[in-house]
């Protein structure tokens, strides 16, 4: 047991920004597109082929994989998990992308600290509370929480706007 491990070192690369993109090292952001003034925090990863909108942060921790677009005004929390394995077959997909699925989240979407988001579609104008594990498709406008999340209430016209900048 004397081998040496190969150490790869975070890395920005590959990137394709708009203008104004804050990114905080150290971050490991690679083969991806930001749009205009994105903030990315330190200790977050972005893979390959994830699309990013206009003016959304996302905060240290997190973690967003292939298969993922973000539009714009969004707000993701600290530690917020993507996920696009379903362990389709039992186990873990080891790499076999036929069985990985993808996840879209609309506009003006916000989600809160150490949420997990499963492969799903979300509509715009969601607000997902903090520590909730998304499993299913949200076509309302509305606050979620929970595990699995569940409609709080709906989005009401006199709710504050949800821009994504908090």
């Amino acid at each position: 047991m004397d081998a040496k491990p190969a150490v790869l070192n975070a890395a920005i690369r590959d990137v394709r920004c708009g203008s104004g993109v804050k990114i905080v090292a150290p971050a490991n952001v690679y083969e991806c597109e930001l749009g205009d003034q994105c903030f990315v925090g330190p200790f977050v990863e972005i893979q390959k082929g994830v699309t990013v909108g206009a003016r959304t942060r996302i905060q240290s921790h997190s973690f967003i994989c292939e298969l993922v677009a973000i539009g714009e005004d969004c707000f993701i929390g600290h530690g917020v998990m993507f996920i696009n394995d379903v362990f389709a077959v039992g186990c873990p997909a080891r790499g076999r992308q036929e069985l990985w699925r993808s996840t879209n989240i609309g506009d003006r979407v916000s989600i809160g600290s150490n949420a997990t988001i499963m492969p799903v579609r979300i509509c715009d104008d969601v607000v997902i509370g903090a520590g909730a594990v998304v499993t299913r498709d949200i076509s309302e406008s509305g606050f979620y929480v929970g595990n699995p999340a569940r409609l709080l209430r709906p989005m009401h016209s006199e709710d504050p706007p949800n821009h994504g900048n908090q």
